[in-house]
């Protein structure tokens, strides 16, 4: 019987959602104002965005893991009471060092939240129901990634003064607050008796790996790259240990961190998130690029840069939630449209930000943007539908966890090589704002093109058969696949 409920408390996880987020690129626009004022170094300053970044990523397959054992609502409660009290101790942090440990502790509660709100939509919705609460979700995921800029710039304005750049956390308590009090009403409590076990070295082995991929990334700006290269075969080493670990103890039929099931025996799943990690590599990357243009190379202020990429937000959301009707209907054909249309939007954007004047770049860009958009909700929303469809309800925290845990990873790989080409070509060209933006969108374009690679030949083989418009029979291979 479905949760009368349901809607309502997808409003409140979504608001949750929406704002952990919107905090991984919000934070960007003030950075200048927190150095100033609390007389940081650029290269601990920087800790305010990556920390929070990499502590979101190192959390959420355990978050999930944890949501599946002990119950989604608790954990969603849980994490959302601690973002919003470590939204207040990062607003009233007296100096870089409390805001820096503020923002990672952020980040843990966030990571806690966010596999929750995949979990909820499969526990809570069935059938084309389904569809519709992952576009409202795939919405949420592409336009706070994209309003970031925009929403720091209009705090910024708003919040006159040094100490504006407070406001950016302090906003999140009223909200939050909201959000918990409808979460507590609405959320479907877990069923007496439901229980799971964790998996202790999983999480240990998880999270090192993890941490060893992403500390270089996140550290990029102050050398990170240079520094810690080592890192990356450690922790490749690291997941390859997991891997193995995990197939062990789910040949043992006991309770894995992520089964390996997931990858070999869920159909969809392997195809999703490899598509996904390749995607939000050219997503993530491409608005600190925009940033540096419209900001370094035009003049633009924050909130004037931000607004210039608006377009991409609002094709997003519109497209995201009409996308979720129809990924039951078109199924994998709706990513790869989607994926055509945002190259051709992002690809037109930069090459019209190349040659155009600087008077006219952001206006004659701005239809180019909305098409890239309009694909980006035909990406985003029906991926998610489409990986997590066929994953057993028991499971869908640690699934949507490791799925999201793959797009930070791309982010991460974004966020650190695309400014970087930037620069490159800043350096290499004497300045020319234009052609770098242009060399380094194109370069998040080639990435999406990769996602295109995966998305296209699972459409093709589908297309014959029920291609998404009919749920097919579980994995009997599956432990716990029980309705939770």
């Amino acid at each position: 019987m479905n949760d009368p409920n349901r809607w309502r408390a997808l409003w409140a996880t979504l608001v949750a959602g929406f704002m952990t987020l919107l905090d991984v690129t919000i934070v960007a626009v003030a950075l200048p104002s927190m150095q100033r004022e609390l007389h940081a170094s650029a290269a601990s300053v920087q800790w305010v965005v990556s920390g929070y970044a990499l502590a979101f990523a190192l959390t959420l397959v355990t978050a999930g893991r944890l949501g599946d054992a002990f119950g989604r609502r608790r954990v969603f409660l849980v994490s959302l009471a601690a973002f919003v009290v470590c939204s207040a101790a990062a607003g009233a942090a007296p100096s870089i060092t409390l805001l820096v440990v503020a923002r990672l502790a952020q980040g843990v509660a966030a990571g806690g939240l966010s596999p929750q709100n995949t979990a909820l939509i499969q526990q809570m919705f069935q059938g084309a129901e389904r569809g519709r609460a992952f576009g409202l979700f795939g919405a949420t995921v592409g336009v706070s990634s994209a309003v970031g800029p925009v929403v720091g710039g209009l705090i910024l304005a708003l919040a006159d003064g040094s100490r504006g750049w407070r406001w950016i956390f302090y906003v999140n308590v009223p909200v939050g607050l909201v959000a918990l009090v409808l979460g507590a009403r609405l959320l479907p409590r877990m069923a007496p008796g439901k229980r799971g076990r964790l998996d202790p070295v999983g999480v240990a082995l998880l999270g090192v790996g993890i941490l060893a991929v992403m500390l270089p990334l996140v550290l990029a700006e102050a050398g990170g790259l240079s520094r810690l290269w080592w890192l990356f075969p450690v922790g490749a080493l690291v997941l390859l240990g997991f891997v193995r670990w995990e197939r062990r103890v789910a040949a043992r039929d006991g309770a894995p961190l992520l089964d390996p099931r997931l990858l070999t025996a869920t159909r969809g799943y392997a195809t999703g998130a490899g598509l996904g990690a390749l995607y939000f590599v050219g997503f993530s990357g491409v608005w600190l690029v925009f940033a540096l243009f419209f900001q370094n190379g035009l003049g633009y202020s924050p909130l004037r840069s931000g607004l210039a990429v608006t377009p991409f937000a609002v094709g997003s959301a519109a497209a995201a939630a009409v996308a979720g009707r129809l990924v039951g209907r078109f199924g994998r054909l709706l990513t790869v449209c989607g994926l055509v249309a945002v190259m051709a939007g992002l690809g037109g954007a930069a090459l019209v930000l190349w040659l155009a004047p600087a008077g006219s770049a952001a206006w004659l860009a701005a239809p180019l943007l909305l098409l890239g958009g309009l694909g980006n909700g035909c990406v985003i929303s029906p991926n998610f539908t489409m990986t997590l469809r066929e994953v057993p309800v028991a499971m869908a925290g640690a699934a949507g966890g490791a799925l999201q845990t793959g797009q930070r990873l791309g982010g991460a790989v974004g966020t650190a090589a695309l400014p970087g080409l930037f620069y490159l070509v800043l350096a290499d060209t004497h300045d020319d704002y234009h052609r770098a933006v242009a060399l380094s969108v194109g370069a998040g374009v080639a990435f999406m093109l990769c996602a295109l690679l995966v998305a296209a030949p699972d459409w093709w083989r589908n297309r014959s058969g029920d291609d998404g418009r009919r749920p097919p029979e579980r994995p009997r291979s599956h432990p716990h696949a029980t309705r939770g």
